[in-house]
């Protein structure tokens, strides 16, 4: 029988896993600091980027960021390295020998990766998002525009049996070329607006230009011209002027919110939106199997010492992460659904977990 009662070995574990942990993130977030000051120093000099929007605007999103992109490979590194040093000094040989088990052992591990794993997921769901809009909005004003504002052959399901479609669209002047939307009932065409040109006003509302509608009555047909009508359509421009970034910029709530508004409309690209989707919980689960195994692998002590163990550590929490990437591509692809390539990583380290926790000295 398990006694779950944390004891002062148990806080002593706790402190030093987060410790690491917090410690080596904020190495590796200051190096990168220091990396990404030098690429970009010739935009920051520039007199039109204020020193304020450099501070607030980019750095203050840009280290929460990748602090937690880092999170899964800097638990793994913080438990082999705090891990290796207790085997190392023979201190987890002394728990084990005054009757402590391994599985007894296992539950401080446990509760820090649930700490990290609560975080992380605060963080990526409701947090970071907002942060990333501001960094990235900072990024196409003064560093490089990435936005999208142009888009061709754009078509979209805006209501059950309502098509929209534009030829063209450019965001600069929120004007589409050669647009169209069709009606249909019971999978037959009723009305056919088209259009040389269409303009977004705002929220929902748009002024179509030059505009024909053809309604269709059996073999009847009835046609209507005109200059300019007002016109009520639910959809915004952003609905397909998709960027690659976008994903990151929604709360968890958002992206599944507009993951199943873009399904019903029936607009394709949507897969990197499902990815970070189901990314963000695997992200939970990452954290305890990476505990896991590096707690497993770090826990003997070898001849190699400290080093092989960080060694070993890094190649697997690197190919994780590689992985991780790999699977991606292969749901956008279309190979694999997004829900799939998310979780394939975690389920084959899973295994190694298993593996490598039934090896552990008992």
């Amino acid at each position: 029988q398990m006694n779950f009662k944390l004891k002062r070995i148990d806080w002593y574990i706790i402190k030093q896993f987060l410790g690491t942990y917090i410690f080596s993130i904020a190495l590796i977030i200051s190096i990168s600091v220091v990396f990404d000051i030098n690429e970009k120093i010739d935009k920051f000099l520039n007199p039109d980027v204020p020193l304020k929007a450099i501070i607030v605007d980019y750095y203050f999103n840009f280290i929460p960021y990748y602090a937690n992109l880092f999170s899964p490979l800097f638990t793994f590194i913080a438990v082999i390295f705090f891990t290796s040093k207790l085997a190392d000094r023979s201190e987890i040989i002394a728990m084990l020998a005054s009757g402590m088990s391994f599985r007894r052992l296992m539950l401080p591990y446990g509760i820090s990766a649930a700490v990290i794993a609560i975080v992380t997921f605060v963080l990526n769901a409701y947090i970071i998002p907002p942060a990333t809009a501001t960094r990235i909005d900072f990024q196409n004003k003064y560093i490089k525009n990435k936005k999208v504002d142009y888009v061709k052959n754009a078509q979209l399901e805006i209501e059950p049996g309502v098509i929209a479609y534009f030829d063209s669209y450019d965001a600069r002047s929120n004007m589409g070329y050669r647009f169209s939307l069709e009606h249909f009932e019971e999978k037959k065409l009723v009305s056919r607006l088209t259009a040389k040109s269409i303009k977004y006003d705002s929220l929902y509302q748009w002024t179509v230009i030059d505009y024909m509608i053809r309604d269709f009555d059996g073999m009847r047909e009835q046609i209507r011209n005109g200059s300019r009508m007002d016109t009520t359509l639910t959809i915004v421009p952003s609905d397909f002027l998709i960027s690659v970034n976008d994903c990151e910029t929604m709360t968890t709530p958002e992206l599944n919110t507009y993951i199943n508004r873009q399904k019903k409309r029936g607009v394709g690209n949507i897969q990197t939106f499902q990815i970070e989707y189901h990314k963000r919980f695997a992200t939970i689960m990452a954290a305890f199997i990476l505990t896991s195994i590096g707690a497993s692998l770090s826990s003997r002590k070898i001849k190699g010492g400290m080093g092989m163990n960080i060694g070993i550590g890094l190649a697997l929490s690197s190919s994780y992460i590689l992985f991780m990437t790999i699977t991606s591509t292969f749901a956008i692809s279309g190979y694999v659904s997004p829900g799939v390539a998310a979780w394939i990583p975690n389920i084959l380290y899973t295994v190694i977990a298993i593996y490598l926790y039934r090896k552990a000295p008992r």
